[in-house]
């Protein structure tokens, strides 16, 4: 028996579907891209794989609603406002990927799940490739950059995009703030330049109803935050707004807030790259900095809280 099943056997969580293939996906050599294929499809999920720029993207659509018409015919949802909901699937070589970006992907696909037996239309979720890069690798090569300009010739630019990343440790939703450090600096955004006062609009409006989101869920425990880039930030260089949601144990929340009160500078040591100086990248919360390497097994996942969670993603859609 594998290590990977050994350890589903010990986890209640990952025995109920759609988890119950999550210790397949984080095994060392996972075709993650098919297991992932593979459980949209036991859902019996609307889904179509997508090329773009030889990334290889997956999108979930409302039941009813046709995946992709025929070549030059219409991208669903065109033109109009749906919530779409992304989190990365691929991983860093050598790291297991169990929180970046594996529980992510599975609570959106349970999400999806419990949306369809809704009847609750103009969603979009969608899996992307390609957001870890790497070294030298500039922002141009993430897949959301890419996708981004796909998204607006699909006639999909007003769509509310929410990005979860690393979203199974920890009780406290952080909501990221990295794109507003962005847009507010130039943080070298030509690409989103001439939309700036209106990018930078839409990324309030969408935080703002996360909040709201929070709210109505009587979650007590949300911090705005910058945050180690991710998906927003190749969205944001395509012109498009998109908000960020990520999870860390309350106390390191608590911590972080107070080293953002003494160090206000933080977000923008983040966004220059000056974080990845040991120095500095100390001062990033244990969660974030077990990320991207061997530290990130299952055993730091808490999955009390994983509910919680999902209850948001589906709180975000089903309040239109």
């Amino acid at each position: 028996m594998t290590g990977a099943r050994e350890g589903a056997e010990r986890c209640e969580w990952a025995k109920h579907s759609p988890y119950d293939r999550y210790f397949d996906f984080i095994a060392p050599d996972a075709d993650r891209y098919a297991i992932l294929l593979e459980c949209i499809n036991t859902l019996k999920l609307d889904s179509a794989a997508i090329d773009i720029e030889g990334n290889r993207h997956i999108f979930i659509f409302p039941p009813g609603q046709k995946s992709l018409r025929s070549a030059g015919g219409v991208f669903p949802f065109n033109k109009l406002s749906p919530y779409l909901l992304s989190a990365h699937y691929d991983r860093v070589p050598g790291s297991p990927g169990a929180n970046d970006n594996s529980i992510a992907v599975f609570h959106l696909l349970n999400t999806a799940a419990i949306l369809a037996k809704r009847g609750i239309d103009k969603w979009i979720i969608v899996f992307t490739d390609k957001e870890e890069l790497a070294a030298g690798e500039s922002l141009e090569k993430l897949g959301s950059f890419s996708m981004g300009k796909k998204l607006k010739s699909w006639g999909l630019e007003k769509a509310k995009i929410y990005n979860f990343d690393a979203c199974g440790c920890g009780g406290a939703f952080i909501f990221s703030t990295t794109t507003d450090l962005i847009v507010k600096t130039g943080g070298g955004t030509d690409s989103v330049r001439p939309n700036l006062r209106k990018v930078s609009k839409n990324i309030a409006s969408l935080r703002d109803y996360a909040l709201e989101t929070a709210q109505r869920l009587r979650l007590d425990r949300v911090l705005l935050a910058p945050t180690p880039f991710s998906d927003d930030v190749g969205f944001l260089r395509a012109g498009l707004a998109a908000q960020t949601v990520t999870m860390l144990p309350v106390n390191e929340a608590g911590q972080y807030e107070s080293l953002l009160r003494s160090r206000p500078d933080f977000g923008n040591i983040i966004i220059s790259g000056e974080i990845n100086a040991p120095a500095e990248r100390r001062n990033l919360p244990e969660t974030w900095r077990s990320l991207n390497n061997a530290q990130d097994t299952p055993s730091r996942l808490t999955p009390q809280y994983f509910e919680m969670v999902v209850k948001f993603m589906v709180e975000l859609v089903q309040q239109l």
